[in-house]
């Protein structure tokens, strides 16, 4: 036997030594179908006598793309590069065979590769030479459009033959130019490496049988994920020899919003009838629990491959199901569990934790949870909650009708969204406000009396001061999360982060998300509401010093944790509207990707698996009761250790004298603490001073206060500064 087959199972050697002709690799989650593609190129090398230049391996990821060349070069034992085959991402094969050839599609071979940045500056330069308004139509929004119609490799011909509505006609009259100004300035964006190479292959055959026949060997990792441009492109260099291999999992497709074809890999076989096909079934992460309860989720899809995967280890532990009353008890339970587990392991390691979740928004609670109990975490795939950027302008915007002189703040937002307020304008008025010895906020009141000011920017600055003042009366009259609604509206921001597409609605989720945080003081007092909910995220917001990277629980969302595994995982917010996702409820394709989703996040787990739900949960600042998430009943209940009854969790069953931080204190009132207050008890306010104790409920204290001036309160005992006096 070759040295090169052994150490593999006996499936992962039928698809090593089946190097002629097409084959369709189906490989199922852990499977090591990475060993079996990157043994099968060391094996058309060392045994076939391929020469390493006709062979391309082509890949998602660069990171991915690397791993495979380190383990070719092991397998080969070369470490000189030029006897390596072609290995790489999509895009970096297409760069390297346009940078030779592109010439002859008009362009410069020295082209420049235009970032997300580029193209919106450019974009705004087009509309605005189409005298297009970018505030009627959303350049971000058009850019989405052409991007898509690139995947599906429509140019602006193509393309233009297809609109049905003012939107999709516009667009196409942007799309021409935008392409236009691409072509003038020889640029190319991300999209069109792949749409120019299929192109540069249709129109000069020549130089498509030239790559034909240096890569006579190709292979395809992660097959599923392929968009229409990819598929027609690796046709295009397969067509000749057809010695082409696919590997991938249509149970593990979840990119269809970027646009991933899960038909790719469904119908291979139509497009090679000749083909071979081998199943990789043996799992080598998970415990056959989980495996069998993976299956059973998937097993529902349609469109789908099947296989059943095994593993030659036994049982393994029960996935724990559990119902909590809200998502912060959600949040407690996982701190709880971790804890736990760390106290029964002599080298206690965090990083054996993942918490997965299908939306970013949903890690905020995770987050203060584990910040006031001194757990190290660290977010993969996205940026703290309280630091994302739309998160800090909405703070800004609070700050700023709370303390107009809060100079910091009210630069951030003087000009998000666009007000046509720059940096010169900013720069006068605050040279006027050192002169008159005013605050920036007055200066912009009065910014008709500023020397050397446009009288067009002097009206945007007053109308800006006019809108802050505006939002402080919204302030005396509603609650902290009353006040971020009104200041989503009137400011505009909600329209400006609404740009149609899928990262402008996450944003927008987060911003839900701090409804929902400042939510929790909707019984105080209008304007101390914001006041203590500006206190309370400053200081978790200041809390820095947890994130330990080399030793902390990971959180990610499901789409993030594709390719990776971790001993323990926590999936949470298994509800119905939110996995699976409120928008595939009516649609049968998009609810079976949200099952493929379930599926990823269940076959991360490798040794012990939790289902968690909330039975209420807060989405968009109102408490709504969920339905627990359908996929949960598609997993046999032999399988699952449930314990639907004992649902609530108290934060006594978090120890901080067993953690390595202080904790911060908990915001949820504690009737057991000495200084529980009774009907009648007489108390002090630091602001509305003495009171009586009309009523005391749910952590919520109903006051009537000496002072008619303030009258009865409610005040939430968590946080108002209240102490019982005799």
């Amino acid at each position: 036997m070759s040295k090169i087959l052994e150490g593999l199972n006996e499936k992962q050697q039928k698809a090593v030594i089946n190097t002629e002709g097409p084959l369709l690799v189906i490989a199922g989650a852990g499977s090591g179908k990475t060993r079996a593609l990157t043994h099968r190129i060391a094996y058309l090398i060392k045994e076939k006598g391929i020469k390493p230049w006709n062979i391309l391996a082509v890949t998602f990821t660069n990171k991915a793309a690397n791993e495979m060349k380190e383990r070719v070069k092991r397998l080969l034992n070369e470490e000189n590069e030029s006897a390596l085959p072609t290995v790489g991402t999509f895009h970096a094969t297409c760069v390297r065979i346009l940078r030779k050839h592109i010439h002859l599609l008009g362009y410069e071979n020295a082209f420049t590769i235009y970032d997300t940045a580029d193209q919106q500056i450019l974009m705004k330069h087009v509309m605005k030479d189409l005298q297009i308004d970018d505030k009627q139509l959303n350049p971000k929004a058009v850019l989405n459009h052409i991007s898509n119609a690139k995947n599906q490799l429509l140019n602006p011909e193509k393309y233009s033959q297809l609109v049905s509505n003012y939107f999709t006609e516009k667009v196409a009259e942007i799309y021409r130019h935008y392409q236009n100004r691409l072509l003038k300035s020889s640029a190319l964006d991300f999209d069109d490496i792949i749409m120019k190479t299929v192109e540069l292959f249709q129109k000069q055959t020549e130089v498509l049988d030239y790559y034909q026949e240096k890569y006579r060997y190709i292979s395809v990792d992660e097959y599923q994920d392929t968009n229409h441009a990819q598929y027609v492109l690796t046709n295009q260099l397969a067509e000749k020899y057809r010695n082409i291999c696919v590997i991938g999992d249509s149970d593990q497709s979840i990119y269809s919003f970027r646009g991933a074809n899960i038909q790719n890999i469904l119908d291979f076989e139509k497009d090679y009838p000749e083909l071979k096909i081998v199943l990789l079934e043996q799992n080598y992460r998970s415990s056959q629990t989980i495996l069998d309860a993976a299956h059973g989720i998937i097993k529902h899809n349609k469109q789908r491959k099947e296989k059943k995967l095994w593993t030659d280890r036994d049982g393994g532990d029960k996935i724990v199901l559990k119902a909590l009353e809200n998502e912060r008890e959600e949040g407690v339970f996982i701190g709880h569990e971790i804890e736990q587990s760390l106290r029964t392991h002599e080298t206690p390691s965090y990083k054996d934790f993942v918490v997965l979740y299908r939306t970013n928004a949903q890690s905020r609670v995770m987050e203060e949870t584990f910040l006031r109990f001194g757990i190290p975490y660290k977010i993969i795939g996205g940026i703290k909650f309280y630091q994302r950027k739309e998160i800090k302008d909405i703070v800004a915007y609070l700050r700023v009708i709370q303390n107009t002189a809060d100079t910091v703040s009210l630069t951030r937002i003087i000009n998000t969204p666009p007000r046509k307020i720059g940096p010169k304008t900013i720069e006068t008025v605050q040279q006027f406000a050192l002169q008159t010895g005013t605050t920036l906020f007055e200066s912009m009141s009065n910014a008709d009396q500023c020397p050397g000011l446009a009288e067009s920017k002097a009206q945007a600055l007053i109308d800006f001061t006019k809108l802050i003042k505006e939002l402080q009366k919204k302030n005396a009259e509603f609650s902290a999360a009353g006040v971020i609604k009104h200041v989503l509206d009137y400011s505009g921001y909600k329209k400006f982060i609404s740009d149609g597409t899928i990262e402008g609605e996450s944003r927008l989720e987060n911003i839900y998300e701090l409804i929902n945080v400042a939510s929790k003081y909707d019984n105080l007092e209008a304007g101390i509401s914001l006041n203590i909910f500006l206190e309370e995220i400053a200081l978790i917001a200041d809390v820095d010093s947890l994130d330990d990277e080399d030793n902390a629980v990971t959180m990610m969302t499901i789409h993030s944790a594709k390719g990776l595994e971790f001993p323990v995982v926590f999936i949470a917010g298994l509800e119905d509207g939110v996995l699976p996702h409120s928008r595939s409820l009516l649609e049968r394709d998009e609810l079976e990707e949200e099952r493929r989703l379930m599926y990823v996040a269940v076959t991360r787990a490798q040794h012990k698996l939790y289902l968690l739900r909330a039975k209420n949960r807060m989405l968009y600042g109102e408490i709504s009761s969920t339905t627990p998430s359908q996929f949960i009943a598609n997993i046999p209940t032999e399988l699952m250790e449930m314990d639907e009854n004992d649902t609530r969790i108290h934060k006594g069953n978090l120890q901080s004298a067993d953690l390595g931080y202080t904790p911060i204190p908990f915001e949820e009132y504690n009737e057991s603490e000495d200084n529980q207050l009774n009907d009648g008890d007489k108390v002090l306010h630091n602001s509305f001073g003495e009171g009586r104790v009309v009523s005391v409920m749910g952590g919520v204290a109903t006051i009537a206060f000496d002072n008619p001036k303030y009258g009865v309160k409610k005040l939430a005992l968590s946080i108002a500064p209240l102490r019982k006096i005799n």
